[in-house]
């Protein structure tokens, strides 16, 4: 008798065991990665016009407190060294949350346009593929903007460096496209969102309201650098921010992959993908 109660204990530590191994997942939780860890940017790439990939100019890009920051010397001068900084895994179907700040004054000579104004690059072109004079990559931005006293810009506009983008079933060609967001104060903490869905829909996302929508990026031959070819579709890329000439402080930058494992049956299947890899599923 002894020799059964011990084995049933025995099965019983060994199921609670397996449980605590591999736990249930809720397939309606949302899973969202931080992609900026809040310690270092080992996971990030810098690019800046006439540097190659990799050197971070003047360490502009930096993280101090938590926070990842573009930031510029007092003493500096602004030279036209325009920045990115590049995630180093590529998208295609994801949900992307940034909160972010402007901090202190632009670096004297700033452009105009460039006044508390940073963005969230978009299905980027890769870092080792820009030219080294590249001021921008190919990409979609979604242009952050501050508001201050000289002026009140809509927030998460889009602009289109190298490519085009269908607007109201339409080709649309300007390079900047202003949204339908009220101005947010520069200074003040805001979180802005975007859903990226491949080349069928990119929406870009204040306080919940969809302020900006557009599909169909596409390549124009003339303005992208590199060997990409003239209409080519554009559905995937890489997540890049900025470094224009105004400090701006970011506290997170989250992304929510919406492809993955669509097989109910799968430990790691989750209800809000969008795009199947069934070669990720968890059985």
């Amino acid at each position: 008798m002894k020799y059964k109660h011990y084995l049933i204990l025995l099965l019983l530590a060994s199921s609670f065991f397996a449980c605590q191994q591999n736990p249930t997942q809720n397939p309606d939780e949302e899973v969202w990665e931080s992609i900026f860890n809040g310690k270092n940017i080992d996971d990030w790439t810098p690019k800046f016009s006439g540097l190659p990939k990799g050197e971070n100019y003047k360490n502009i890009f930096t993280v101090e407190d938590s926070l990842l920051k573009v930031q510029y010397s007092p003493q500096d001068t602004f030279d036209a060294v325009f920045g990115h900084l590049f995630y180093n895994t590529p998208y295609s179907y994801y949900r992307i949350r940034a909160v972010y700040r402007f901090e202190g004054e632009q670096v004297k000579g700033g452009p105009e346009w460039a006044l508390m104004n940073n963005g969230l690059m978009l299905h980027c072109q890769s870092p080792a593929s820009m030219g080294i004079d590249q001021a921008f990559p190919t990409s979609l931005e979604l242009q952050l903007l501050g508001a201050n006293e000289r002026r009140s810009p809509p927030n998460a506009n889009l602009c289109t460096p190298g490519l085009h983008v269908m607007l109201a079933d339409s080709l649309h060609r300007p390079h900047c496209t202003d949204s339908s967001s009220k101005p947010y104060p520069g200074e003040e903490w805001t979180t802005v969102e975007a859903l990226v869905l491949g080349d069928s829909l990119i929406q870009h996302i204040l306080d919940g309201e969809v302020v900006m929508e557009y599909s169909k990026p596409i390549l124009d031959g003339d303005l992208a650098e590199g060997s990409r070819k003239d209409g080519e579709a554009v559905n995937a890329g890489y997540i890049s921010i900025q470094a224009e000439s105004h400090p701006t402080v970011f506290k997170s930058i989250e992304v929510l992959n919406l492809c993955g494992c669509t097989d109910p049956k799968a430990r790691n299947y989750k209800s809000y993908y969008v795009k199947s890899d069934l070669s990720s599923c968890e059985y």
